[in-house]
């Protein structure tokens, strides 16, 4: 059922949604258009880069609309709010800047408007109000910026100046794209920077800005560009790998406050005129992610999107996250600028082709399990991101990650409840939970992942996740200096009623149910205790109830091995 009526599947579904989002907070808009006040929260950043971050976001959205079909919806707040914020004299406008400031990373969309709507967001614009615009833009060139996807932040706006004769920055452009190119790893994957990040931010961000670069620099940068869809093409093999048939992604990584960003890449390619697999195919892809997202609760009560995933979740935020920052989603919106004479409006929408139901994903350390066609399950090893945003373990470490289940954050590591630490292993020390964060060593192989991996020192951890029926195994040999307690968890399930649950658990296995899913783990080698727990409330970034079953074990200083098979899957499984 879609919550919002939106059926999306034709243009104007996709323009009626959009529109819809932005007059529901049209009204938060300042009196001089430069900020938009969307809620209370607060960010690593000022009140000032939070109220642009609202302006810039929508943007994502209100360009390719004004593209795609001439309309000048908003036209009038934005131009409005680019003349005051940008003026040097006013003193609540946007400012002089910093290294690193949060506002270049607004600027990429106003850089789309530069690039692809010129007569809604620069010729208006008197020759002074041009001067102080490029003035306020071209700072992304004055300050250092960190060296990971931002230097496409960069390379748009320098593109997008160029366009409209504002500036020639070729030389920054080329330099710029050169330290991205350091970041490729091959098969069409990326890391964001020279770390071992390998998410989202590949197919939203990288991606994402390659293909705006090829439509607008094909002619003049021809190499370069066919090599950008080149990748996209080759990228686009595994990452329809992260989608269900029923158009959910993966949830995994950090920013997934973004949402629907995560089929943004589709919508590139298809706006670059870049052929990954046959159009209704990759339709099919964006209308069922779409749909998948509008049928959940993402919403608030005035009809803003909201910070969270499945539903408003603060607990799952990070600290660069304010009220604005969803809105980031509205980088999928770019198909409203294909025309409606466009064959993607007319084209069929089609299922995914027939994919693998193992495959391996080299670059990103992963496994991915496509045995039940309502859960893709990823089994993942080895990513982190080096700055080490709120709650990295639990986005980036965990065993497994599935499209149906998602995953929980933790509110403390004091209590087992609180901590729930779904697909994990967690060892209890003097009170206080400890799982895996970052790996020594990975291997990966056709059906299986090997890591080692430290929780705290005196403790090490040989552990080999194969896919293995409908669920996975997983193999632990653990070294201790001392006594500890440790627990491991399966999948945790949404539940209404926690005296309803059904439970099961024997020496052999831990074993939960409702009507609509089970979870199962189910003890093969070492001496433990099954449980079951009702996780605190809000953990799960899909469902604010869940349930999680688990094993206790017990160790004395020494080497143990334990084996566990975990599955999880809709309706009741036979016990």
């Amino acid at each position: 059922m879609l919550r919002q009526g939106f059926s999306f599947t034709t243009r104007q579904d996709y323009e009626n949604c959009l529109v819809t989002l932005c007059e529901n907070i049209r009204s938060e808009f300042s009196s001089d258009f430069t900020s938009l006040h969307l809620g209370e929260t607060a960010t690593l950043y000022d009140d000032k880069t939070i109220g642009l971050e609202g302006v810039a976001r929508i943007l994502w959205g209100l360009v390719p609309l004004w593209a795609g079909c001439g309309s000048s919806f908003m036209q009038q707040e934005i131009l409005a709010g680019i003349k005051a914020g940008t003026k040097s004299s006013n003193p609540g406008g946007w400012g002089k800047l910093c290294n690193s400031h949060q506002a270049f990373v607004e600027m990429a969309p106003m850089a789309l408007g530069l690039l692809l709507t010129p007569e809604k967001v620069w010729e208006p614009l008197s020759e002074n109000e041009k001067s102080e615009f490029q003035a306020w833009l071209y700072q992304i060139n004055d300050y250092s910026l960190p060296v990971n996807n931002w230097y496409f932040f960069r390379v748009l706006v320098n593109t997008a100046l160029q366009s409209v004769g504002a500036c020639n920055t070729e030389h920054k452009i080329e330099e710029d794209l050169q330290t991205i190119e350091s970041f490729y790893l091959g098969d069409g994957w990326y890391s964001d920077g020279k770390t071992k990040q390998r998410d989202y931010y590949i197919s939203f961000a990288i991606h994402f800005y390659s293909m705006i670069y090829v439509k607008f620099r094909k002619e003049s940068d021809k190499v370069r560009c066919e090599r950008f869809c080149t990748r996209a093409k080759e990228f686009a093999k595994d990452f329809i790998y992260w989608f269900s048939e029923n158009g959910e992604a993966i949830p995994y990584g950090r920013s997934l406050t973004y949402r629907f960003a995560q089929c943004a890449f589709w919508c590139a390619t298809v706006f670059a005129g870049v052929d990954t697999f046959p159009l209704g195919v990759v339709k099919g892809i964006i209308n069922r992610h779409f749909r998948y997202w509008f049928s959940k609760p993402i919403l608030d009560r005035s009809g803003g999107l909201t910070i969270g995933y499945g539903y408003p979740n603060l607990n799952m935020a990070e600290g660069y996250n304010s009220p604005g920052s969803p809105y980031w989603a509205f980088k999928s919106f770019l198909i409203l600028a294909l025309p409606e004479s466009h064959p993607f409006w007319s084209t069929k929408e089609e299922p995914l082709p027939k994919l693998d139901s193992v495959k391996k994903l080299e670059h990103p350390m992963m496994l991915v399990s496509r045995q039940d066609k309502d859960n893709v399950v990823v089994l993942a090893s080895g990513q982190y991101p080096g700055f080490d945003p709120v709650h990295s373990a639990e986005k980036y470490a965990k065993f497994a990650y599935s499209s149906r289940y998602g995953f929980h954050v933790p509110r403390s590591y004091y209590k087992l409840d609180q901590a729930a630490p779904d697909n994990m292993l967690a060892f209890c020390r003097d009170g206080v939970y400890f799982v895996r964060r970052q790996c020594k060593e990975v291997i990966v192989e056709e059906t299986s992942i090997k890591s080692i991996w430290s929780p705290l020192d005196g403790i090490e951890v040989t552990t080999v996740l194969e896919i293995c029926n409908k669920g996975h195994k997983r193999t632990h040999t653990i070294t201790l200096d001392f006594p500890c307690e440790a627990v491991e968890c399966g999948f945790g399930i949404p539940v209404d009623n926690y005296r309803d649950l059904t439970k099961d658990c024997q020496e052999a296995k831990a074993y939960i149910a409702t009507e609509k899913d089970y979870s199962i783990i189910q003890l093969l080698a070492g001496n433990g205790l099954a449980g079951e727990f009702l996780a605190e409330p809000n953990t799960n970034i899909l469902y604010p109830r869940t349930a999680i079953p688990y094993y206790k074990f017990s160790f004395e200083k020494g080497t143990y091995t334990i084996c566990t098979y975990v599955e999880a899957g809709a309706a009741l499984r036979p016990k």
